[in-house]
């Protein structure tokens, strides 16, 4: 039995994730960096790869690339059935009902500019927008364009000092003049699951759109777009194992019929004449010029690997993780924890008394320990903690308890240095 073949049995058993054979998956990891094994805990941020993953991309610039949808020779054929093979891939991951649905875009940022370029060409001076105040600046400075276009007002729901959303709050907030609720499912700074059920909920009921900005719960979580009745689902490949440079907007095909496209270029089109345009079906209709073929070959072998472990698998393994790390740095001296939300994902942002974020993640990097440190794109929600930023350890399926000792080891050596 081959080890996909045994991930895939032992996910279908209920066994636990076997956090050994799946780094050995990950050759970025067998790395030492300044003379220590490398402690990857910036996955928030961009995830690593497999080898299965970087397999893919290869064999296909080796064998089969080509341009896709157009050619009549058999390796367009093959680049385009890899190509739609990962739509479908996608289709099924998330449990859409069409792959009409599923437009492939740069990335989560790409998508949510598509929704509000698009979508927003019909809102009006006086309609409103409603976000969080925990949103990444990828699902702000969007909306904040479409208002200086055309007059649309900007909505923002209070978060608590947990870093939870206040959604009885946020509910008070949609009226009448709500046309677009957009909304963060994990904080990618404060790991924070918010609860999107209860706002789709109420958004149903008056005939208003959601849109979920998922780069930071689909790599951690199952996600069933049907389940959570959303309108939109943007996410990026490569916070889920895959490259960068794709990423996937999900549309219900009754909104996306409706939006007219994105760009102009080749591929989205059906005829063109210097009179007049025809624009392609769906999805190629928001799908202009030459994709990243590559890209998508990436991410569809991504797909393939996460769901060969089962996403309960690795979810119930990072909750585990999360918990034993939480603790480790919570008991070190001197550390805030900043996010401390009753659902997380795996993010923990902190600061340490004394002790610049900056210089946390310079001696942890001379300790092989890889976090993040600053703002992390959502300036807002650092003002509202009152701090310039923080120190971010976020998790993923391949780290271990290992890892976790390693940063408190490097944690402890930052606050003895720093106490002298």
């Amino acid at each position: 039995m081959n080890p996909n073949q045994t991930r895939k049995k032992d996910a279908e058993s209920g066994a636990a994730l076997d956090n050994k054979r799946i780094r050995s998956d990950f050759p970025i990891l067998a790395q030492s960096i300044n003379n220590h094994p490398l402690a990857y805990l910036d996955s928030a941020a961009s995830s690593q790869r497999p080898q299965q993953v970087i397999d893919a991309i290869r064999h296909y610039y080796s064998h089969d690339h080509s341009n896709v949808h157009r050619g009549v020779h058999t390796l367009s054929h093959r680049a385009t059935e890899a190509y739609e093979g990962t739509r479908e891939k996608v289709r099924q991951f998330i449990n859409a009902e069409s792959t009409s649905e599923i437009v492939f875009t740069k990335g989560t940022t790409e998508s949510i500019n598509l929704v509000a370029d698009s979508l927003g060409r019909d809102f009006s001076p006086g309609d409103e927008i409603l976000i969080s105040h925990m949103e990444h600046h990828s699902n702000i400075v969007p909306w904040q364009l479409l208002c200086e276009k055309n007059g649309t007002r900007l909505v923002v729901a209070p978060i608590n000092n947990q870093g939870e959303l206040l959604l009885d709050d946020c509910l008070g907030l949609i009226s009448d003049k709500t046309r677009l609720i957009a909304i963060t499912h994990v904080s990618n700074a404060l790991g924070t699951i918010n609860p999107v059920e209860n706002l789709i909920i109420e958004a149903r009921s008056r005939n208003i759109p959601v849109l979920v900005d998922g780069a930071q719960a689909i790599p951690h979580q199952a996600v069933d777009v049907r389940a959570l009745d959303c309108d939109f689902y943007a996410f990026s490949s490569h916070k889920m194992c895959g490259p960068t440079g794709i990423g996937v907007l999900y549309g219900k095909q009754q909104w996306l019929d409706r939006m007219p496209p994105y760009q102009g270029g080749g591929d989205m089109i059906l005829s063109v004449s210097f009179k007049e345009t025809l624009y392609n079906e769906l999805p190629y209709k928001f799908e202009a010029g030459t994709p990243n073929i590559a890209g998508a070959v990436g991410l569809g072998a991504a797909i393939d690997y996460l769901s060969e472990i089962s996403m309960p698998a690795i979810a119930a393994y990072e909750a585990k993780l999360l918990t034993y790390a939480t603790s480790a740095i919570g008991q070190l001296p001197g550390v805030e924890l900043v996010g401390t939300a009753a659902k997380k994902a795996g993010v923990i942002s902190f600061n340490i008394e004394g002790i610049h974020p900056h210089d946390i993640g310079t001696i942890l990097d001379h300790q092989g320990v890889a976090i993040r440190t600053g703002h992390h794109c959502a300036m807002p929600v650092m003002e509202f903690f009152g701090i310039a930023g923080t120190a971010r350890a976020s998790l993923a399926f391949y780290n271990n308890e290992d890892d976790i000792d390693q940063l408190v080891t490097g944690l402890k050596l930052a606050i003895k240095m720093f106490q002298q």
